[in-house]
């Protein structure tokens, strides 16, 4: 594999934005770890766009992780487009994180069309900020700025009562942007395609319902030549949710309800060390929710998270923080805007 004439060259030239940053001293740490730090399961910097492991939504993130068998809001698309389908009506939303070392902004707009289902978009921007290039023993010279962008156009459709299905496009980039002296770090682009496909089995009201998808898969994210492109992080998950509605202190008062999400993700073609997401939720009526969850996965990001969600009529308001179990990095928080149409 060529060299370039840059530090940490192999690592820019194969798209792999994170570790790229860490090792031009970015993020915080130092080492190879963030890498993995944001991103899920074990051997991450082995793949390309690695940052699609990063969690989108502040109802996913409170609850471990766990949403492959979720669905009935726009988040859905970030997880299993299956869930989808249990929207009843429209919605457009904003999401947010802010992580140790980037700043990471979703918007989406999703609608339902008669006697078709739910069709929409969404866009997603991974921001790494902006370095400084500076010559040695001379002034900076100029700037880049990394960053990670996805498209997603989703279409989602109920077969029969109980069965869902929902499948994603994905365009997929990496770029660097320079301005000023490049020769160091010169603008570079990659661009690839992928797909996400899911199912779910159950009605929205059902005490079980159970989803499986097959997540991030398409072609190699390459920037110069083929040799030197990366695999996208394929993933094939299995999910489950059990609802059980608890009896009310009165009887003119509503049941509270209550659901334990649980997921399983593996690696694609490597399903001898799978890693668990587990969520638990209470709430009244859609009014409010309270999450936790807890991440069972091979990273420094492994570890428990809290979150509320309230809602106002046809807007929702979802919060998260998640705790790492590493006191490396900045912990994470987490907060969507929805509002239905």
């Amino acid at each position: 594999m060529r060299s370039r004439a840059f530090p940490a060259d192999r690592l820019c030239r194969l798209g792999r934005a994170v570790v790229c940053l860490v090792c031009l001293g970015v993020g915080r740490g130092g080492g190879g770890e963030p890498a993995q730090a944001q991103t899920s399961g074990d051997g991450a910097a082995d793949f390309g766009a690695t940052f699609l492991l990063v969690p989108v939504g502040g109802r996913a993130a409170a609850l471990g992780q766990a949403a492959i068998a979720d669905g009935g809001s726009s988040e859905a698309a970030f997880w299993n487009p299956a869930g989808l389908a249990l929207m009843e009506h429209g919605e457009v939303a904003a999401h947010h994180a802010k992580t140790f070392i980037s700043s990471n902004t979703a918007l989406s707009a999703y609608f339902r069309v008669s006697r078709v289902g739910i069709v929409g978009v969404s866009a997603y921007l991974v921001d790494y900020g902006s370095q400084e290039v500076t010559i040695p023993g001379g002034p900076t010279s100029g700037k880049f700025s990394p960053k990670n962008v996805l498209l997603l156009a989703s279409y989602a459709t109920r077969v029969g009562s109980k069965l869902g299905f929902g499948v994603n496009y994905k365009l997929i980039q990496f770029r660097q942007d320079c301005s000023g002296d490049c020769r160091l770090f010169p603008s570079v682009v990659g661009t690839t395609h992928g797909i996400d496909v899911g199912l779910q089995f159950g009605r929205k009201d059902s005490p079980l319902r159970f989803g499986v998808a097959v997540r991030h898969a398409g072609f190699r994210l390459q920037l110069e030549d083929s040799d030197q492109a990366d695999p996208l992080p394929t993933r094939l998950e299995f999910g489950v949710v059990y609802r059980v509605l608890i009896p009310p202190p009165s009887l003119d008062a509503q049941p509270l309800d209550a659901r334990v999400l649980l997921d399983i993700e593996n690696r694609w073609g490597e399903f001898h060390d799978p890693r668990a997401r587990i969520g638990v939720e209470l709430g009244y009526l859609d009014l409010i929710r309270l999450r936790t969850g807890y991440a069972f996965i091979d990273s420094e990001t492994r570890g428990p998270s809290v979150g509320l969600g309230v809602r106002f009529g046809r807007l929702s308001v979802d919060f998260s923080r998640v705790f790492y179990d590493s006191s490396n990095f900045d912990e994470p928080v987490y907060i969507s805007l929805r509002a239905g149409i």
